[in-house]
């Protein structure tokens, strides 16, 4: 039965697998010699009562579908993360091929073409719970008893995008994983996101029993690591790329001791003074590298292959190999230099009365640097460093 369409309802912002899903529909829909729409009707609530309980489903468009040799289908989508929102996705292009597939198995074999990210431990592709259950709900019902589908995705600017992202850090090599646990994109650097973010601040520091620390986590990846080191729950504030104003505000919501926790390769835009990070706004991360290690002693070739490595990630390691205590030396001072110009950031407000700690983690999600404050804070909440 086809879904019900409002014409009229405006296309939305989403997460890639929103358009992923929309993309393998459309493809499908060809697959089956049947006409695809350039709105695609999809459904973004996976549960099982999601379908009943809407009154329409969402409408994401395609930009094309046709078939291939070989019986392939082509379909394209154009990402859009929605208005105000700063993300690499906007504009970025997803293509879907799709075929029948014969025999047991499963319904759906998904495969990481090029340009989409995969797991380094297994080699298959990074898809979140959210993208498989979206494909389940919105292609399944069209798959006829006894057949099954095999989908490709390409990302054609995947690979260099990814190197912008953190996913290395975290076990993801070749692209851009096809993430998300939710349809509308998480808006970390638009203002809404900051004021839920200073409101769950100010909600910690007015309750009952505060003690007068808190610790700034920056992202899921922080929150989540954060919590497996043993860092109290009730003392996390998981920020988005607006640190400058939620450091300002912890100081006048009354934090005395704030800790920031965070990937090396985005807290480093902080030791050179960018505390809106967003890389659409500000990036600097070669810049400052290549600066700290300068004034450590570093020249020549050396402070070449610094800045030209792809990441922060990436040139330290080269150090590393070549002068492994000159980079530990390194990754110390840039901690210490994020907290410097963290109370540098705060004097200018007049808050410069609060104490800030730095700790960075690595892509291998082990604690690499802390600055001097931030030694004294992890002890003080009994976290080993």
């Amino acid at each position: 039965m086809p879904m019900p369409i409002d014409p009229s309802a405006p296309p939305q912002g989403y997460t890639v697998p929103v358009w992923l899903a929309a993309a393998a529909r459309a493809a499908l829909l060809s697959l089956r010699g049947e006409a695809w729409q350039r709105l695609q009707p999809l459904w973004l609530d996976p549960s099982p009562a999601g379908p009943e309980q809407a009154q329409q489903p969402a409408l994401v468009p395609v930009e094309s579908a046709a078939p291939l040799a070989d019986g392939w289908v082509l379909a394209m989508v154009r990402c859009d993360p929605g208005p105000e929102v700063l993300d690499l996705t906007r504009g970025l292009v997803l293509w879907v091929l799709l075929r029948w597939r014969q025999g047991p198995g499963e319904w759906l074999a998904l495969r990481a073409g090029e340009g989409v990210g995969v797991l380094q431990a297994s080699g298959e592709p990074c898809l979140s719970a959210y993208a498989r259950q979206l494909l389940e709900c919105n292609l399944r019902p069209l798959v006829p008893e006894g057949r099954g589908l095999e989908l490709v995705v390409v990302i054609p600017q995947g690979r260099r995008l990814a190197e912008r992202t953190s996913n290395a850090a975290f076990g993801v090599v070749d692209g851009l994983a096809l993430i998300g646990t939710q349809a509308e994109v998480q808006r970390s650097a638009a203002p809404d996101q900051l004021a839920l973010a200073l409101a769950d601040l100010r909600g910690r520091c007015g309750a009952e029993g505060f003690g007068g620390a808190l610790v700034l986590v920056i992202g899921e990846n922080g929150l989540d690591l954060a919590q497996q080191l043993g860092v109290p729950v009730d003392l996390l504030v998981k920020a988005g790329n607006w640190i400058g104003p939620l450091l300002v505000a912890a100081a006048e919501a009354g934090v005395q001791r704030l800790l920031l926790f965070g990937y090396q390769g985005k807290l480093i835009k902080l030791a050179g003074g960018i505390f809106h990070t967003h890389h659409h706004l500000a990036d600097g991360r070669a810049e400052v590298l290549t600066a700290l290690a300068a004034l450590a002693g570093l020249g020549g070739a050396a402070l070449q292959a610094l800045h030209d490595a792809a990441t922060v990630e990436e040139a330290l390691a080269q150090l590393s190999r070549h002068d492994p205590a000159r980079a530990e030396r390194l990754r110390q001072s840039i901690a210490a230099a994020v907290e410097r110009r963290s109370l540098a950031y705060l004097a200018r407000y007049g808050q410069e009365r609060m104490a800030v700690g730095a700790v960075l983690f690595d892509r291998s999600r082990q604690i690499c640097a802390v600055g001097p404050v931030g030694f004294e804070q992890l002890s003080a909440l009994g976290v080993q460093s």
